[in-house]
């Protein structure tokens, strides 16, 4: 957490990290806990393909991801959702903890978030949330794409 904390400070976002009693695991649990729209929740997701693994940051009313569109954006033959074990492995935070920031992997990013000031995800601990302007995403992250 200090590590997301220190990104945010130095590149001076506004930002806030939401402490709650209990781990938030579905866009919708999120959206009802903050009380907004399921659009604003920001789920973390690390791809895998034949270049390498990349994270992809999507809207939480996306529903289903297209992974043969996005392989095409990225030139990949192949593209799926890593496992589990792999995600611990190359970032250090489990699934559905992963940070919206601070990633050390190329990164796209759901053009659907740009429709609000602020988006909600992770922060690499279960029991807190990053609100963050989705601007804020390009700027603190390597973005390779975006999806429409």
């Amino acid at each position: 957490m200090e590590h997301l904390k220190t990104i945010l400070q130095e590149n001076g976002v506004q930002f806030e990290i939401i402490h709650h009693e209990n781990p938030i695991h579905t866009a919708q649990e999120g959206a009802d806990y903050f009380r907004i729209e399921i659009g604003q929740t920001a789920p973390t997701l690390v791809l895998k393909s034949e270049k390498g693994y990349f994270a992809m940051i999507i809207s939480g009313d996306r529903g289903h991801v297209n992974l043969e569109k996005v392989s095409e954006i990225l030139e990949c033959n192949q593209l799926k959702l890593a496992h589990p074990k792999e995600v611990q492995q190359i970032t250090g935070y489990t699934v559905g903890s992963l940070p919206l920031v601070g990633l050390s992997l190329p990164c796209i990013v759901d053009s659907k978030l740009f429709r609000y000031p602020f988006i909600y995800g992770g922060t690499g601990e279960p029991h807190s949330t990053l609100k963050i302007s989705p601007n804020a995403l390009e700027k603190l992250n390597q973005v390779i794409a975006f999806i429409e």
